[in-house]
């Protein structure tokens, strides 16, 4: 746990991944009062130091993981945007840039999105199998692979799939809040890395950092355990590592 300043997040020292998944980090910002969105999306919560965490977190990444409607509201990619971190991944013997991924179950994505159209990182699209294939073929169209998961299975077979044929051992997911639930409520998250912002959003409505479809129950909560916490003077942010706790 590091007094104050900006922790190192490039170089993690993180346990070996189960058999048939990666190691899961989710990365989230979230404002004083628990909103993860202004006006549609994330822009404007964290500094420029946390978007260097960010990036930092990749890293240590194999796959860089978004839902559909992060990509829409926001874009996604895997890059680092950083000569020294991708040094970091080349000396480790790693790829320059982390896969990108995104899960769909529509199939409605914008395919002039930088994910398409760019070639300087390599992208998957996991698509539920209940999409249409006018969706599929268009999604294919666009050069970028495509891997049918089962409906209402989604998550965990994109992640038996990163792991067996990707060979990722580390995924860091970048929300959303939905995509964040559904793997909280699967027990597939391992670490929780949430900046917290000094802003309040205030509003009646506002995305929280994992979000569920059902009622929240004191015997279903998820329990985590404090890594690090590691306030930030210059910028007023706090910068929170959890890992989930789970019994022998």
């Amino acid at each position: 746990m590091v007094a104050s300043g900006k922790p190192d997040y490039a170089t993690l020292d993180l346990p070996s991944p189960p058999a048939d998944r990666p190691y899961v980090l989710i990365n989230m910002v979230m404002s004083a009062d628990g909103k993860v969105v202004i006006e549609g999306t994330e822009r404007g919560l964290g500094s420029s130091a946390d978007q260097r965490l960010m990036r930092e977190l990749r890293v240590n990444a194999d796959v860089v993981l978004n839902g559909a409607s992060t990509l829409r509201a926001s874009g996604t990619s895997s890059r680092l945007g950083a000569e020294d971190l991708e040094t970091i991944r080349l000396r480790r013997g790693k790829t320059r840039q982390p896969i990108a991924a995104v899960l769909s179950r529509s199939g409605d994505l914008p395919l002039a999105s930088a994910f398409f159209t760019r070639r300087d990182f390599d992208a998957v699209v996991y698509l539920s199998d209940s999409a249409g294939p006018d969706r599929r073929e268009a999604l294919s169209a666009t050069g970028r692979a495509v891997h049918l998961v089962p409906a209402g299975e989604e998550a965990p077979a994109a992640l038996r799939h990163m792991r067996r044929d990707l060979g990722a051992e580390v995924l860091l997911v970048e929300g959303g809040p939905k995509l964040n639930g559904d793997l909280f409520a699967r027990d597939l998250v391992d670490e929780f890395f949430l900046t917290l912002a000094p802003l309040v959003v205030s509003g009646r409505r506002g995305l929280t950092a994992v979000e569920g479809s059902q009622e929240p129950t004191i015997e279903a909560v998820t329990r985590l355990d404090l890594v690090a916490a590691v306030p930030n003077p210059n910028t007023g942010e706090l910068y929170l590592r959890y890992r989930t706790r789970r019994s022998a």
